[in-house]
C-alpha cells in the first residue's frame, strides 16, 4: 500500500527495520505484529526485535512453538500487551529467566482504556460528543480499572487501534529499552521522536480518509474496532461474534441478517484469519456489500512499517467499502 505523499514526508527510513542485529544490540522479543512494528521503529539502527506471533497467526487461538520457548529464554527485554490478550504467553513469561525485562503494554502511562462491551453488537449507539470517555486530548473515555492485578476481560485490548495508544506504548517502549540498553539510549530517543511526530500524522490522515463515510453503518466479524471507533466517530453498529476463538450459531447469524436490514448497515466487514464465509451468509438477500478489516496485521509483512499500513488499511478499507453505492 502507498502513503499519501504527506504521510510519506512525514515518515522517514525509521519505518523501515533493518535486518540483522548488531553485535552489543540487546535480544528483544515482541509478542504481537503490532507491537513488534513500533519497537522495529525505536530500535532502528540498533538492532532487530523478534516475533512470536508471524504470518497469518492470531494471538487470540494461537499455540506456543518450540522455537518461541527458546527466544522467550535468551531474551533481554519481552515486550507483549498483557495478558488479557496474549492469554497463550502468561505461564512461559513465568517461567523465562529473572534477568529478562518484561514490559506489560497495556500498562503504559497515558493510554486510552475502553470497557470490554460484553453484549458486542446492536447496543443503541450514543452520539460521541455525549460520551463519558476520558483521554488525554478532549475525548473522555471510559476507563476499567487495571491497576488491581490481571483484570482479565475488563477492558478492551486492541489498544493499538488508536494512533495516539501507540504513541503511549511507544513511550513505553523507549523507556524500558533506554533502561536495559543505556548505550544505545540517545538512538532510541531520536528514533522515538522520530516516531512520535510520525504517529501524529498518521492520526491526521487516518482521519482525513474516513471522514466522508463516518456516519454509515457497518458490521464486524468481532468487537475488536472500539479504539479505531473512539478515535474517528465511525459506526460500528454491531459485530458478528464479542470473541473470535466463539463461532457464532445459527440463531445468532439470523439475529445479525435481520439487523443488518433494519439498520440499514451499508457493509458487513470479514477478518482474513477467521470464517469470512459468515459474512456472506449475513448479507445474503440484504443491500449490504462484504468488506474485509485485518487488525491484526494478519496479512502484512511484519517490520517497522507494519503499523502505518495496518491503520492505513483499515481506514481504505472502510472508506472504500462505504463509499459504494447499493
Amino acid at each position: 500500500m502507498k502513503f499519501a505523499t504527506a504521510l510519506t514526508l512525514a515518515i522517514p527510513a525509521i519505518f523501515f527495520a533493518e535486518a540483522g542485529r548488531t553485535a552489543d544490540a540487546p535480544v528483544v522479543v515482541t509478542s504481537i505484529k503490532p507491537v513488534h512494528s513500533l519497537v522495529s521503529a525505536i530500535m532502528q539502527g540498533v538492532g532487530t526485535p523478534e516475533l512470536i506471533v508471524d504470518g497469518a497467526a492470531s494471538p487470540h487461538t494461537y499455540n506456543m512453538k518450540p522455537s518461541n520457548a527458546r527466544a522467550l529464554q535468551n531474551a533481554k527485554v519481552v515486550f507483549w500487551v498483557g495478558p488479557g490478550l496474549e492469554t497463550f504467553l502468561e505461564k512461559p513469561l513465568e517461567a523465562i529467566g529473572s534477568d529478562a525485562v518484561v514490559a506489560e503494554l497495556d500498562k503504559a502511562p497515558g493510554l486510552t482504556k475502553l470497557k470490554f462491551r460484553e453484549g458486542g453488537a446492536f447496543e443503541p449507539h450514543d452520539d460521541h460528543d455525549g460520551e463519558d470517555h476520558h483521554d488525554g486530548d478532549g475525548h473522555d473515555h471510559a476507563r476499567a480499572d487495571t491497576d488491581q492485578g490481571h483484570d482479565h476481560g475488563t477492558f478492551d485490548t486492541h489498544l493499538w487501534l488508536d494512533p495516539q495508544n501507540a504513541k503511549a506504548m511507544a513511550s513505553e517502549i523507549t523507556t524500558t529499552l533506554v533502561a536495559a540498553d543505556p548505550a544505545n539510549a540517545l538512538t532510541y530517543q531520536a528514533n522515538a521522536k522520530t516516531l512520535d511526530d510520525s504517529l501524529d500524522a498518521l492520526d491526521k490522515e487516518i482521519a482525513g480518509i474516513v471522514s466522508p463515510v463516518k456516519d454509515k453503518p457497518f458490521i464486524v466479524f468481532h468487537d475488536a474496532y472500539q479504539y479505531f471507533e473512539n478515535r474517528y466517530h465511525v459506526r460500528v453498529a454491531g459485530s458478528i461474534t464479542v470473541s473470535p476463538e466463539t463461532i457464532p450459531g445459527a440463531e445468532r447469524i439470523a439475529e445479525i441478517h435481520k439487523k443488518v436490514g433494519e439498520l440499514g448497515a451499508t457493509c458487513v466487514f470479514a477478518e482474513p484469519q477467521f470464517q469470512p464465509r459468515l459474512v456472506d451468509v449475513v448479507i445474503e438477500g440484504t443491500k449490504a456489500k462484504a468488506g474485509v478489516l485485518d487488525p491484526e496485521a494478519a496479512t502484512l509483512e511484519a517490520g517497522a512499517d507494519l503499523y502505518p499500513n495496518l491503520m492505513l488499511g483499515i481506514a481504505n478499507s472502510m472508506k472504500d467499502c462505504l463509499a459504494r453505492e447499493s
